[in-house]
């Protein structure tokens, strides 16, 4: 059993995580902006902290072994130009190279595909990177130095997330605005040309792919969390409308595509998916 201290998990991924990595059998501190509201799985600790700014206090968790952080924390996520990506950057910097000092012996970072920028087809740990957003720029700045800056004796994992979806009312994207425009009334969605394929994986696999992680000690580097399959984007919302039997219709053309979202983007999930078969081997 691992102590498993997971940043973020009041955040929109983070009582996923926190659930997934509870249902492995390890024990979890969950480290939530003060004042949170969120209510995560009753099985984790819940720890109070501002963590750029102060830092994690880890607490002990008795017989746990050694100490393994999921770092989810990061502010404006889902507005890729904001201020705040670089604007924080260092107090990322800051908190994850002290870890070791803190007697943690694994890190798994959250990435996002929108550190490489514009590109077409699939993306695997060398495919170059040339962000085109300050998200993009500040979570590849902190790849590239914390993959300098830790130690060898911690094994640092770069888990890149693609489109992430479900648990809806809860995030900020086209699913998220789909179901505020029915609740208000509208029968009618401005939407994209909708012709960009994406790599979609629902938040509760998600959540579980980076608690397979936790586990896999073997594995460090980049790699893609994602179900490495492309599907367009007028598809998927189209199926999202249908699931939920939605009355709401899509305009399409009314805005832009993003001039830096690429045609078609999606992950190798090689790795990832073998991560996960091991789970599979091991219950047979």
């Amino acid at each position: 059993m691992a102590h498993v201290v997971v940043t973020g998990a009041g955040g929109y991924l983070g009582p996923h995580v926190v659930s997934a990595v509870l249902d492995r059998g390890h024990a979890v501190t969950a480290v939530v902006r003060p004042g949170s509201t969120i209510r995560l799985d009753d099985r984790a600790e819940v720890l109070e902290a501002d963590v750029l700014r102060d830092g994690i206090d880890i607490p002990s968790r008795g017989s746990a072994g050694p100490v393994t952080v999921v770092h989810l924390a990061w502010r404006d996520g889902f507005h890729h130009n904001s201020p705040a990506h670089m604007a924080e950057l260092s107090a990322h910097y800051q908190l994850l190279t002290e870890l070791p000092n803190r007697g943690v012996a694994r890190i798994i970072a959250l990435g996002t595909m929108h550190e490489v920028g514009y590109w077409e087809g699939a993306i695997d740990a060398d495919t170059p990177t040339q962000p085109l957003s300050q998200y993009g720029v500040a979570k590849d700045a902190l790849r590239r130095s914390l993959e300098l800056a830790l130690p060898d004796s911690v094994g640092l994992v770069w888990a890149r997330a693609f489109y992430i979806y479900g648990d809806d009312r809860r995030n900020r994207s086209i699913f998220a605005r789909l179901l505020q425009a029915v609740d208000e009334g509208q029968t009618s969605l401005p939407f994209t040309s909708g012709k960009n394929r994406y790599d979609f994986i629902r938040v509760e696999e998600l959540g579980r792919q980076l608690a397979a992680l936790v586990d896999a000690e073997d594995v460090t580097g980049t790699l893609n969390c994602c179900t490495g399959r492309p599907v367009s984007l007028a598809d998927k919302v189209m199926e999202f409308i249908r699931e939920n039997d939605l009355p709401i219709s899509l305009d399409y053309g009314a805005f832009p595509d993003r001039p830096y979202d690429s045609p078609g983007i999606w992950g190798d999930a090689s790795r990832i998916l073998d991560v996960v078969a091991r789970d599979k081997v091991a219950t047979s």
